[in-house]
């Protein structure tokens, strides 16, 4: 036990990343915002339930709001930026309240594109109700 060895952890580097994406996925039941750099590498992620709303509330506009006012600001401390491509999928109710937390935190919007699946023909649906 003589030779026991501390380990020293070295700080990581502060990187800056000017221009980046944002990714909103706005659910019926949720909205999630990741802030990435161009290379899709995570940076910093929200979501309405970890901004403390729960149950039903976490589908509203508002708390998409807060989710992406609060994902940006941290990536605009932590890494500086300044451009995004914002890219929704989605048919939530929280799509346009998170763009708009988005541009008014002082980033500049540059690309607004839709990436929600389409089926192509796809599965088969459900059976008709019959009330």
């Amino acid at each position: 036990m003589a030779d026991a060895k501390v380990a020293t952890k070295k700080k990581k580097a502060k990187r800056s990343v000017p221009h980046g994406q944002v990714h909103i996925q706005a659910t019926f039941n949720n909205t999630i915002i990741s802030v990435t750099d161009m290379n899709g590498g995570l940076l910093n992620a929200a979501s309405a339930g970890a901004c403390g709303f729960r149950g039903s509330k976490k589908g509203t506009a508002y708390a998409a709001q807060v989710a992406g006012e609060k994902a940006i600001t941290a990536a605009k401390q932590m890494y500086g930026i300044v451009k995004a491509d914002v890219y929704v999928k989605g048919i939530g109710l929280g799509r346009d309240a998170a763009i708009r937390a988005v541009a008014a935190a002082d980033v500049a919007v540059d690309s607004i594109k839709d990436v929600t699946g389409v089926p192509h023909g796809g599965c088969r649906p459900k059976k008709a109700r019959r009330i």
